[in-house]
């Protein structure tokens, strides 16, 4: 092979390993890369936490209301522009005991995007959560799940801790019978649900699959002999 051509080859082997790195960093529920983050608890306990993303919405109340039935404790984080539209709703999610998080204020996908855009994104959110509901988030979830660079400065100058899932209930596309299905399939102990009371920053979003699921989820898990947990509890 010639000179040129092996140079060509092997820069895209480097270019290949980098982007494959940063896909890896990105999207891994294990990876460190982008800042210190989490996807499930030890698993000491029989226990599992409940969490729900993008709220809150108009569909957060019948929630609340279900949860506090069954005595249950959840982790909820709020996206900063839907804490503004509805503040008095995320005080009752706070005031009811629930754990908040941030999770952006308008929640964009961050790969690709500025180190000063993620930290706005965060901080702002961060700002609105704590003046509207006198909460100041120890956990974040990046929307997608996904990260980038910039991350760990913030979560240092915030503190904050990066929280993924153990699983996720497609509730945005699928019905409420496949939801509880695939959660209860990979429910385990010291696992994270992630779930969603909210449609990124959409007005009016319709919940009812995720409502509907979480109705069969939770006897289900209770019948199993699984306990509830905060995030933070969760963690120890």
């Amino acid at each position: 092979m010639r000179p040129l051509a092996a140079a060509g080859v092997a820069g895209a082997a480097v270019l290949g390993g980098v982007s494959a790195t940063l896909a890896y960093g990105s999207v891994s529920r294990s990876s460190q890369l982008f800042g210190p983050s989490v996807y499930r608890g030890p698993g000491v306990r029989r226990s599992i936490a409940l969490t729900f993303d993008d709220g809150p919405s108009e569909g957060t109340l019948p929630l609340l209301d279900y949860l506090a039935k069954h005595e249950i404790k959840a982790t909820f984080f709020q996206c900063g522009m839907n804490v503004r539209r509805l503040p008095e709703i995320a005080g009752q999610v706070a005031a009811a005991g629930h754990q908040i998080g941030n999770h952006t204020y308008s929640h964009p996908k961050l790969p690709f995007k500025s180190a000063t855009l993620i930290d706005e994104e965060f901080t702002r959110a961060q700002h609105i959560i704590q003046s509207e509901t006198g909460v100041a988030p120890m956990l974040l979830r990046p929307p997608y799940g996904l990260r980038w660079f910039g991350m760990q400065a913030m979560q240092a100058k915030l503190g904050l801790l990066s929280v993924i899932w153990t699983v996720i209930g497609y509730d945005w596309q699928w019905p409420a019978d496949r939801i509880a299905a695939h959660v209860l399939r990979h429910a385990s102990p010291g696992g994270i649900v992630c779930l969603h009371d909210g449609r990124t920053v959409e007005p009016n979003p319709d919940i009812r699959p995720m409502l509907d699921a979480i109705q069969e989820i939770v006897p289900r898990l209770k019948d199993s002999g699984y306990a509830f947990e905060t995030v933070s509890d969760i963690l120890g």
